[in-house]
Order: C-alpha cells, then structure tokens, then sequence
C-alpha cells in the first residue's frame, strides 16, 4: 500500500470521505512504535475507512536546551512506512500552515495536571502538546485517534482535553512496542550508544521489577482473602495449617506491600545502574492515577501507572506500564 503525501489541509479536506477516518499522530522518525499505531488505526477504519498519518515536529513542545535541531526527520522512510502499514495518506505541513500567524497567541493549558512528571522536568511541554494535537484535530478532522501508552501523560491530558472541551474524537491508546530485551521503541533510542543502551535497560527492568513485586502483593492478598470467616471453620482448617498460612499472607499483604515496596523494587534497580558506566541519571520514578498523575497511596484500589524517566548520556528517555490494584494477578 502507497501513502499519498499531503503538505496542506486543504489538500487533506478535499478527499473524499466514504467512512471512519482514523489518525496517527507522530513527530516522524517512524518506527514500530509506529507502525504498530497505524495498523491499530486500519483495524479501527476498517476497508471503508481512512488512516491518515500526521508528521509534524511541534517546536511549542521544545523547551531551551532541548533538541529540536537535533530531531530526527526522515519524511520519505516515514511515508514508505506508513504506506506498508496501512495508512491512506502522510499528512506532513510545514510549520506555517500549523501556525500561519506564528507562534500562537492563545494555547490550550494543560493545567495543574499538566505540571506533574513530565511537566515538571519539562515545563510547558503539556501546553504545547496539547495546542498542536487541537489544531491537528481541527486540521485532520478524524473520527478517532490513536496515541500510544508509552507516553502515558501525555494520552492521559489528550483524554482530559478531548472531553473537558467536548471535542468529537474517540482517544484510544495503544500498549507500548518492545525491543526483545524489553526496551521501549524511542525515536530517540537511535541516539544511544552500545553501552549507553545496555545501561538504558534499566528503565523497563526497573518497571519490571516493580510488576513482580506488585503481582506477589496481589496474590498475597487473594490469599489473606481466604481466611476462614467463622471461627469453626479456623479451627477445621488449623490442622493443616490454612488459617495460620492465610493469617501470614495478611500479615505480609498489609504490613510490608503496597505502593511503597513497588516504588522500593523499581529504585532498587535504578540505583545499580546510577553506578554503571555510563550511569543512568534518574528523573523522576512515579507510582500515580492516571486520572489526574498524582501518586497513589495506601489502600489505592484501581488503575494505576508506574512511570520513570531518565537520563543515559545526553539522552532523556521515558517508560511506563500499568497496574491494576485491588483485583488479584499481574495487569501490565
């Protein structure tokens, strides 16, 4: 399958249009990451329908010091990509048709939320991530949009925005793509040496870690849940030793689990690869609500996001998987 370029919206609106049109967001240098989102959009659009894939490098999202110039942009590789995936159309502008005026005098804020993780290392990323996916809503007018789960706040405040300002698209995430070796697929892995990728694994071990220890509390707890609930009952159970092996569990569940001895596992793996050479430089490690990315406490019941981000060298990377807590096994 052929992607057809589009360098204007107008371009872009005179197509004709017989179902869903579904869009990919991206910043180009197109990966499987990618591809992945684009196939996801065909099933969504289904045989009828459209796939149109944006690639626009948003400088508002740039902040001083950070590597706009240095941005990878591959245009003709991302239109064959695209193509080979499944999407109709490359919808590349410029940055005077996105921002005709110049830089725009009114922008979306992404709030107090939007000030979190990545908002705080980042400040004003969210604003201008958030100002672009508008116009490019407006721009590509799709029936739904497809982002990935490897940039969990930024899904998380696209969602937020879609429906505080009523907008008519349907946001679905896609899970995060994984190298073999666990890495989640970054533009920005390009930049990485050898050794700076081997000491970068470290991200989604550390996630891992966290997983494992939040998949034992779990079952911990699906265990203390079996103790007996009459008296009678204990005392049936007790010659073989049920009532003292659920009381333990509870023990363990209640006194040395939660949020705080998942956050310990993940550290725990951060900090050996902080003495690694070349050392990992953490950023920030977070166990939050995906609802509004505070961090969760205590007794939390529901979704919840285990995030990171770090540096390795002269590159900053970001990972995150989900949990779910208070319903037995391993939601990532």
């Amino acid at each position: 399958m052929t992607a057809t370029l589009l360098r204007t919206a107008a371009n872009l609106h005179a197509r004709a249009r017989t179902g869903r049109r579904a869009v990919v967001m991206t910043m180009g240098a197109l990966h499987e990451g990618h591809a992945t989102l684009i196939r996801a959009a065909r099933k969504i659009a289904g045989p009828e329908g459209e796939v149109v894939v944006t690639v626009f490098v948003n400088p508002l999202q740039f902040g001083a010091g950070e590597d706009l110039d240095r941005y990878p942009r591959t245009l003709d590789a991302d239109v064959d990509l695209a193509g080979k995936s499944g999407a109709d159309a490359v919808f590349a502008p410029s940055v005077d048709e996105v921002y005709p005026g110049g830089e725009p005098q009114v922008r979306i804020s992404a709030g107090p939320m939007g000030e979190r993780l990545e908002g705080s290392s980042r400040p004003g990323h969210f604003d201008g991530m958030l100002t672009v996916v508008a116009k490019l809503l407006h721009l590509t007018r799709p029936d739904v949009a497809l982002y990935g789960q490897k940039d969990a706040q930024q899904l998380a405040l696209i969602r937020r925005m879609v429906r505080d300002l009523n907008f008519g698209v349907e946001i679905v995430g896609v899970p995060t793509v994984r190298e073999e070796d666990g890495l989640a697929l970054s533009s920005r892995n390009r930049y990485l040496s050898p050794a700076e990728r081997r000491t970068a694994l470290a991200l989604s071990q550390a996630l891992f870690a966290g997983r494992d220890r939040h998949a034992a509390q779990e079952a911990l707890r699906a265990r203390a849940r079996e103790v007996p609930a009459s008296r009678a009952r204990a005392e049936a159970l007790s010659a073989i030793g049920e009532s003292r092996a659920a009381a333990d569990a509870h023990a363990v569940a209640t006194t040395a689990g939660g949020p705080a001895a998942i956050r310990a596992a993940a550290r725990l793996v951060l900090d050996e690869a902080a003495r690694l050479d070349p050392p990992l430089r953490l950023d920030y490690l977070a166990l939050v609500d995906p609802s509004d990315f505070t961090e969760i406490g205590d007794g939390f019941t529901g979704e919840a996001v285990l995030a990171v981000a770090a540096r390795v060298g002269a590159t900053r990377l970001i990972d995150n998987i989900p949990l779910t807590f208070g319903t037995f096994g391993d939601a990532s």
